[in-house]
């Protein structure tokens, strides 16, 4: 075996407590050693010496590099002391915190054994239940829908449809939003994920100048609180973005230190070489390299508490149910921490989603963030369904690698998606194939976690990278006469309305040219099943709830079929593994 492959670590993503007494274990082997025998030897701590139980561990996945084996552990009493007992062949031993053992001296087993000492329950990471229960929709205001038309409308400088530019306003506002909720929900849509609102000069409002006013292009206050009035009734969730990396050039204290330079109260609240900031050169940190935005001191205590209070206010006043983060991940550790307390004593409910494109484990521990947007599963996605030759085996070995990452509640609540405001649209990124981009969707929607509809996608919008993504949205599209949306339609309402999609357990296969995302509740079985052959694939019984492609009870290449059954019935793939 490859020993210097196999790794675990207590207290982590392979070692975690999904309730006051109940653990996830997970232990890590090299790929060539999938086959391996991996027996849990565990027990309470105090009397380990003389009293082990084993259970066997089940082999769960493979990624491009490693095996994975994983167990849901209850637990009588939470001081657990474990090690792990590998076999592979005529090879055989014990792996501890101490290392590797051909016996193990059990007495003595204190001093190397892993360990969770307690689980306390304000530790553990507790999951928002309706993150996994439906479909979110972001919405990119400016161009999704306008609503009120006794507003000025001297600053609109576009045609609705017109190709965007990174200056240009059409008009979108939180009045369009309202009108157009009874279509979100017959859409499917259970949460909705709203681009800043807040006073700004740009179009995407990402460049605040005042924290506590809702942009007059966009609306007022009554207007926001109406959308969430309306939201809340039809059982819609509303999350905002918080912008707390950095601010507009214009925010007001920003603006006194350059009156007034280092005399400023405000100078350390962000971080300045010079007596004064200047914009050429440049001598302030900033978002990228944007002068116009000044990058927050997020170590200062002033700074976190003046950011907290408005995260706590739009809960506090508004209901709102939850915050997306903007550019989360180069923000202080500390401060989300303290934003975390804040946030979930307000509304332990509100979800805390941050924008991290890669690894972003250590915010995802439970004392920080809910989840991410998970721009890694889009990419995995796509790199599946823009090839000619579909590989699945490489779409579960990534897939697999991302479930890894993080603990169960974590992929529970992870916003998965397929493209958003800050990139090409998919449509664009596979040439235009609608077939693919329903493929993506299908996969996005059956797969664990919380799946994001960016708009306009399921009219199949196109566009290139920011501010092409950003068209406005044509809703003569939208509607029963559009074979694609109502295709889309179906998928989302079935995310909504089969709970073995929302708290099934996940198995990623493949067989015979057919990629199959089986999600198990009970005994119901949810199961979408995709075509990556060349050829047609004959699709077993079953309920079928959405599909695309399917000619009788063909599935033909391309095509998927979201198919549901009970376990007791005996279908001629069920020794797939």
């Amino acid at each position: 075996m490859n020993r210097a492959a196999i790794f675990h670590e207590p207290d982590s993503r392979y070692c975690f407590a999904i309730s006051n007494d109940t653990l996830v274990l997970r232990l890590r082997l090299a790929k060539e050693d999938k086959e391996a025998e991996i027996e849990l030897v565990y027990g309470m701590k105090y009397n380990y010496h003389n009293h082990q139980k084993r259970i066997k561990m089940p082999f769960v996945g493979c990624d491009h590099l490693h095996a994975y084996y994983e167990i849901c552990l209850p637990l009588e009493d939470v001081r657990l002391a474990y090690i792990f007992h590998i076999k592979y062949g005529e090879e055989c031993f014990y792996y501890s915190e101490g290392g590797f053992f051909d016996s193990y001296d059990f007495d003595l087993g204190y001093q190397t054994y892993f360990q969770m000492p307690y689980i306390n329950a304000i530790d553990v990471h507790r999951p928002v239940e309706w993150m996994s229960q439906g479909t979110f929709y972001q919405i990119f205001i400016d161009r999704f829908a306008r609503g009120d038309f006794e507003k000025d409308d001297s600053y609109i400088d576009m045609d609705w449809f017109a190709k965007p530019t990174s200056r240009s306003f059409a008009g979108g506002d939180l009045a369009g939003v309202c009108q157009k909720l009874d279509y979100l929900e017959d859409l499917g849509i259970t949460a909705i994920y709203l681009t800043p609102i807040f006073k700004s000069l740009s179009n995407h409002k990402y460049d605040i100048s005042d924290y506590y006013a809702i942009d007059p292009q966009f609306g007022d206050q009554i207007s926001l609180k109406n959308l969430i009035k309306e939201a809340h009734l039809r059982g819609i969730k509303v999350v905002l973005d918080a912008v707390f990396n950095h601010s507009s050039y214009l925010l007001p204290e920003f603006q006194d230190i350059l009156k007034h330079g280092r005399k400023s109260k405000y100078y350390e609240w962000f971080m300045i070489n010079g007596d004064f900031p200047t914009r050429k050169p440049l001598n302030y940190e900033t978002f990228a390299t944007v002068s116009e935005m000044p990058k927050w001191n997020t170590s200062n205590p002033e700074v976190q508490d003046y950011l907290l209070e408005i995260a706590a206010y739009w809960i506090r006043e508004y209901q709102i149910d939850g915050w997306r983060l903007d550019v989360s991940d180069e923000i202080s550790h500390d401060f989300w921490r303290r934003f975390r307390k804040i946030v979930k004593e307000l509304n332990p409910d509100a979800v805390i989603i941050g924008e991290n494109w890669h690894d972003a484990y250590p915010y995802l521990r439970g004392d920080q963030f809910d989840s991410i947007m998970n721009y890694a599963f889009s990419k995995a996605v796509l790199d599946y369904v823009s090839k000619d030759d579909f590989d699945s085996q490489v779409l579960i070995e990534t897939l697999t690698n991302l479930r890894m990452r993080n603990t169960w509640q974590v992929n529970q609540m992870n916003l998965n998606l397929l493209d958003s405001h800050d990139t090409h649209r998919f449509l664009t990124q596979v040439n235009g194939d609608k077939d693919k981009l329903l493929l993506a969707v299908a996969i996005l929607l059956a797969f664990e976690g919380s799946p994001c509809i960016y708009y306009g996608t399921e009219i199949a919008m196109s566009g290139g990278y920011d501010p092409d993504c950003r068209r406005g949205f044509d809703w003569e599209k939208a509607g029963v006469a559009n074979p694609f949306w109502v295709t889309m339609r179906s998928l989302i309402n079935s995310r909504k309305y089969e709970e073995c999609l929302h708290k099934g357990n996940t198995r990623l296969l493949s067989k015979e040219g057919t990629f199959i995302i089986r999600r198990e509740l009970g005994d119901t079985v949810v199961e979408l099943r995709v075509n990556d052959s060349k050829q047609p694939q004959v699709l077993p019984q079953g309920e079928v709830l959405a599909s695309h492609l399917l000619e009788q009870h063909d599935l033909m290449p391309k095509g998927f079929a979201l198919l549901k059954y009970s376990k007791r019935k005996e279908l001629t793939y069920e020794n797939v593994n």
